[in-house]
């Protein structure tokens, strides 16, 4: 299990550090810039699958459908919720309701034993403490509870792919049909002024969250997904705040309140109650 603690916390941790650098790309064009960043991630998997000497898996038509739904819900309808949710009542709310996503993976893991049940809470607890209480509008709780759903989609979707797909094809095919889709939201919602060339600082952005956010951390977490079950390692999505407010921190943009501490304190707690509960199935062992 221990593989599998280590992947799936760094994984989390490196997308809570989204929240700060996203500051380095924030006037490039919302939709434009998660294209380009998934073009840039598609070309390093590219790159990767090559070196390594994979070759293509076929996939039956129900796997088609389960990697397409994977890639519209987790990926391109995820990050369209938050950037509308964001754009509609602030990144407080949207942040808020994703803290909800150890309590939605461990219930919809099957049976969950009570003592992740109540591990699963209490890091909810301190994901809401440390994101913030988020006050918004209606569009911007719906917009929320879609990007709720769409990180749920991310790993439940996955399971059923991974023993045949594996961490690196799965996380490679689903970054590649992603940019399609993508550039057609934006080339809808911003036309033609989608792309323009970044600037110095808006291509270090880029790089880091095309090979440390979508790259590593997809990777990282679609490899130990299946080592600890969705309900077990749901509870680290709780570092996502714990990543935003340390990133915050190290680029001297924020300082961590006692609320931030305390919210730390409890999901790093949570997820320690969770883990010490016996998993009831084996791992489901991927290439």
């Amino acid at each position: 299990m221990r593989n599998g603690v280590v992947g799936a916390a760094t994984a989390m941790f490196l997308v809570g550090t989204l929240a700060g650098v996203s500051g380095l790309i924030q006037d490039y064009p919302m939709y434009g810039g998660q294209a380009v960043r998934y073009l840039a991630a598609a070309v390093i998997w590219l790159v990767v699958i090559r070196v390594l000497g994979l070759r293509f898996v076929r996939l039956t038509r129900r796997e088609t459908l389960l990697l397409v739904a994977l890639t519209l819900l987790g990926l391109v309808f995820f990050n369209m919720c938050v950037i509308e949710s964001a754009r509609a009542a602030g990144p407080g709310l949207v942040g808020t309701v994703l803290g909800t996503v150890p309590l939605a993976l461990a219930l919809l893991s099957g049976r969950p034993a009570p003592r992740l049940l109540a591990g699963a809470v209490v890091v909810v607890a301190g994901a809401t403490l440390a994101t913030g209480l988020g006050s918004g509008n209606l569009p911007g709780l719906l917009w929320s509870l879609g990007a709720l759903v769409g990180e749920v989609s991310f790993s439940m979707l996955a399971i059923p792919l991974l023993p045949k797909l594996g961490a690196i094809r799965l996380s490679a095919y689903s970054t590649m049909l992603a940019v399609p889709l993508l550039a057609t939201i934006g080339l809808v919602k911003e036309g033609t002024a989608m792309l323009r060339p970044p600037t110095p600082a808006q291509a270090i952005g880029f790089v880091y969250l095309a090979v440390v956010v979508t790259v590593l951390a997809f990777f990282l977490w679609y490899t130990a997904l299946p080592k600890l079950g969705p309900g077990h390692a749901g509870l680290f999505a709780g570092l996502i705040p714990v990543g935003a407010i340390t990133t915050g921190l190290a680029l001297g943009i924020a300082t961590p309140t006692v609320f931030d501490l305390l919210g730390a304190s409890l999901v790093i707690a949570g997820i320690l109650v969770g883990l010490t509960t016996t998993r009831k199935r084996e791992p489901v062992h991927v290439l």
